[in-house]
């Protein structure tokens, strides 16, 4: 007997149609002879739709508040699949975040899991029933307030639970077969890939592909929790994520690379004659580290001689912008830069491969393709295994494509069905 945890997101139970055939098929996993742990999202756009009311009342809702609110989400979902495995003639029973034991700091909306006691769940599945989990929330360990994990934290709640109960595998469904090489939006031709380690996923999250969230990735990374990422609206093989010896085993020449993602809510910021001196860059950066902005990709250029200032661009999530020249604008005269520039119209193109550690020539390659695209890149930032530039954001489809046939990962024949039309 396997313990399998289950995560299905907001398109596959949009409607009551949909909460009946995961039903359908959570049931099927237990009549296999499985302990099945199931965490599910708000029906389709419930979460949108409450922030949206949220806003209508509020232009500034307390975060509390905002929390409480939208975790009836959840709740509303968790209740609803419950009662269609009931229908189906097996006990479900369905637990909140702060019932399953899923322990987080006080930050709300954004909250990060610090403990998982899963006791109530681990009684429930002895006594042989279907545990249903609200998924995107927990409580506070220091108030007991209910707390959100933040946009794609349905996905780290099934790994963290995994992770605590010891299960087999996570499968993470959503309306799409798996992982694809490429946004299948984008680029029809896009390839699922059957396996792709930790480390590549990790990349591919970080870079903007939505199919699996960041913090998900590194949490089954940690406890080598494996990941298979599957549709709910069809029986197909998904996506295997897993450590990357269990791939190079099968596959002695792995592809150089993996797929090619996109994000388009980055925004840039380039600050406009700093002084070249000691500390100055520091300051910035710390400045924007106590405002708790996250920065992706930054550029200093070379100092003028003439003026012994120079310009530093750095990359951040679009929904950080305001908040960033704020803090920013509040130093000016402490640091004694001359100008801020905002750019919103941007997104970031990332090229990802483990095998490109030792293939020269790929850097080339890319840049090579996205030239011959048309496409200006303003900004570019590596790893060992990630090439990504930033380019304007009516560019992004076509540099998206042009990588893509660049390093021959187009299908011979269409593979990808986005059943649900969101991709999660």
């Amino acid at each position: 007997m396997a313990l399998v945890v289950q995560k299905y997101g907001g398109s596959s139970v949009a409607d009551a149609d949909g909460v009946k055939r995961v039903a359908q098929r959570i049931v099927a996993t237990k009549k296999a002879g499985n302990d099945v742990v199931v965490v599910v999202s708000a029906m389709g756009d419930t979460t949108d739709d409450l922030i949206d009311m949220a806003k209508q009342v509020s232009p500034l809702p307390p975060g509390r508040e905002l929390d409480m609110l939208l975790t009836a989400g959840e709740r509303i979902s968790m209740a609803l699949l419950a009662m269609a495995i009931a229908n189906l003639g097996h006990e479900a029973r369905s637990f909140t975040g702060s019932q399953a034991g899923v322990i987080t700091d006080g930050s709300h909306g954004k909250a990060k899991i610090i403990d998982v006691t899963p006791g109530r769940i681990r009684t429930a599945l002895d006594e042989g029933s279907i545990c249903i989990v609200a998924g995107f929330q927990g409580v506070s360990q220091g108030t007991k307030d209910i707390t959100t994990l933040g946009r794609g934290g349905s996905d780290t709640t099934a790994v963290a639970l995994a992770a605590a109960l010891d299960a087999d595998v996570c499968e993470i469904y959503s309306d799409v077969d798996g992982v694809f090489t490429a946004d299948p939006r984008i680029v029809p031709a896009a390839r699922k890939i059957p396996k792709i380690s930790y480390e590549e996923m990790l990349e591919m999250a970080a870079s903007g592909a939505k199919i699996l969230h960041l913090r998900c990735v590194e949490y089954a990374r940690r406890y080598n929790i494996p990941i298979h990422v599957r549709s709910s609206f069809s029986q197909k093989v998904g996506t295997w994520v897993v450590d990357s010896s269990e791939i190079e085993g099968h596959d002695m020449e792995q592809a150089i690379i993996s797929g090619v993602a996109h994000d388009r809510s980055e925004a840039k910021i380039t600050v406009v004659g700093v002084p070249d001196k000691v500390g100055e860059a520091a300051t910035i950066f710390t400045v924007l580290s106590d405002a708790e902005i996250n920065i992706d990709m930054i550029v200093q250029n070379v100092s003028a001689a003439s003026t012994g200032r120079t310009d530093i661009s750095f990359t951040l999530p679009a929904t950080d912008g305001q908040s960033a020249l704020t803090a920013l604008n509040k130093v000016k005269e402490r640091i004694g830069f001359e100008s801020l520039r905002y750019d919103d119209r941007i997104g970031k193109v990332s090229l990802i491969g483990a095998g490109m550690r030792s293939h020269p020539g790929v850097t080339a390659t890319l840049f090579s393709a996205i030239a011959e695209a048309g496409v200006n890149i303003e900004m570019i930032s590596t790893s060992e295994i990630r090439i990504s530039v930033v380019v304007a954001q009516d560019d992004i489809d076509t540099a998206v494509a042009a990588a893509h046939r660049a390093f021959d990962l187009d299908a011979e024949q269409v593979e990808a069905v986005v059943y649900g039309g969101t991709g999660r």
